[in-house]
């Protein structure tokens, strides 16, 4: 099958990034890969989604990378995975699981389920500051990814279910596989799960996951948990910080202790971001006095580590992700100069182990690994969003009043970088907008 046939299959079938911030699958697969990297670190604390997925679909993500492999021409592929998890499963690092297929074991650490940092460690790779992986030879997709990838290629299935942790601090934890659109309060009564006034709900990790109302948050085809914490957990006390009091906080509070800026994992790896300037800059003049400071705010990854280090709890990330926001309205971002920015030698020093950060963060008495429950669950209504990826929404091809079975196109691509949807459930459609359709059993 020509590469470009696969990609609008991937395309057709709505496969985005599953465990991060959804980028299609398809526009991945580019020319000059020599390397595909199955991303199975699970990067926050309290996630087992691809861990479960190793253990119960090992055969089918194994033989989705062979497909991806035979199809594209790529030469190999390294099934990546923390020491700790791999012991679980009993992989040893450099184990053949088929032809150019091997497992490769990077270490415990927070957060090495960043791609650029796990390409380095993974293959020694260093993808430079603003370029994509494909710089250096290598895709990076998902195991669960990879999974849906597999699914479309052989039996021309689209994504419809999700893989969702349900932890956190709960009697049970579980991994279920749930249509996409279930509502999460249908989900926790499902489970006999009761969020307590003084508890919230993260959609994704504690570190970098976002709280949400439960009465009405929806899984998403990014959504790799959803986490029951208190209220006074570190974490969740760090989320609740208001924008406006934050950067107050940061105007005032700093001692130029460069700690932020030390522990920086991207900063570790050569990148030439530097949280602590960032901070001191003022920012009602940052773009204009400091142009290429800030366009080295494109380069964080949002790991919260700086934030975690500070004396003065100040959240670098917070500012950065501010400053974020100035760049996307001003379409600008951090452009390669060709200036060698070489890797810290002091960066084995600077990893935080994954025990470690969850103690900082105040999860690590809720990671239990959970109980999977095998038999897709059932819901009574879904919400379809048309954007649930990077790109461009699709278009809603289907009214009020329409009967469509699961798998049905609810939505088409839309135009430019852009992926369908699909219903996930049999039923009617009952709600039809730009943002989402709603169909009910």
């Amino acid at each position: 099958m020509p590469i470009s046939d696969i990609k609008t299959l991937l395309q057709n079938a709505g496969i985005v990034g599953a465990g991060g911030a959804g980028f299609p699958a398809y526009a991945k697969l580019a020319e000059g890969a020599d390397l595909i990297c199955v991303n199975c670190a699970e990067c926050e604390p309290l996630l087992y989604t691809d861990y479960m997925l190793l253990q119960e679909e090992i055969t089918k993500i194994v033989e989705g990378i062979k497909v991806i492999l035979s199809e594209t021409g790529i030469k190999q592929a390294l099934l990546v995975i923390k020491a700790h998890r791999a012991a679980m499963l009993s992989y040893s690092d450099g184990q053949a699981l088929a032809e150019n297929v091997a497992v490769k074991i990077i270490p415990n650490v927070y957060p090495i389920g960043d791609e650029i940092g796990l390409i380095y460690e993974a293959t020694g790779r260093r993808v430079a500051p603003g370029a994509l992986p494909i710089s250096v030879g290598v895709i990076v997709f998902n195991a669960e990814t990879v999974y849906n990838i597999y699914n479309a290629i052989t039996g021309n299935s689209p994504v419809t279910e999700k893989w969702v942790t349900v932890g956190g601090d709960l009697p049970d934890r579980y991994v279920v596989k749930v249509p996409l659109g279930m509502r999460v309060s249908e989900l926790f009564d499902t489970l006999g799960i009761e969020v307590g006034e003084h508890q919230v709900l993260f959609d994704g990790g504690p570190s970098m996951g976002k709280i949400k109302n439960y009465r009405n948050a929806i899984i998403t085809k990014t959504t790799k948990g959803v986490l029951v914490l208190p209220d006074e957990t570190r974490c969740v006390k760090n989320k609740q910080v208001a924008m406006d009091d934050m950067l107050r906080r940061a105007a005032s509070a700093c001692c130029g202790c460069v700690r932020c800026t030390e522990m920086c994992p991207r900063r570790a790896l050569g990148y030439p971001i530097e949280p602590h300037k960032m901070i001191r800059a003022s920012l009602n003049s940052a773009v204009s006095d400091h142009p290429e400071l800030i366009k080295t705010a494109s380069l964080c990854c949002s790991c919260g580590v700086c934030a975690e280090v500070c004396c003065q709890d100040i959240s670098p990330k917070d500012v950065i992700l501010h400053l974020k926001g100035i760049l996307a309205k001003t379409k600008t971002r951090f452009e390669p100069d060709g200036k060698e920015w070489p890797v810290s030698p002091e960066r084995p020093y600077r990893m935080i182990s994954s025990e470690r950060w969850e103690d900082m963060i105040g999860v690590r008495k809720y990671d239990v690994v959970p109980r999977f429950i095998p038999k897709k669950l059932k819901a009574e209504r879904v919400e379809i969003l048309t954007s649930q990826h990077i790109g461009a929404p699709a278009s809603p091809v289907v009214k009020v009043g329409d009967k469509v079975k699961a798998g049905q196109l609810v939505a088409e691509c839309g135009k430019g970088l852009s992926v369908a949807q699909h219903a996930s459930i049999s039923g009617t459609v009952v709600s039809v907008d730009p943002a989402k359709i709603v169909i009910e059993a």
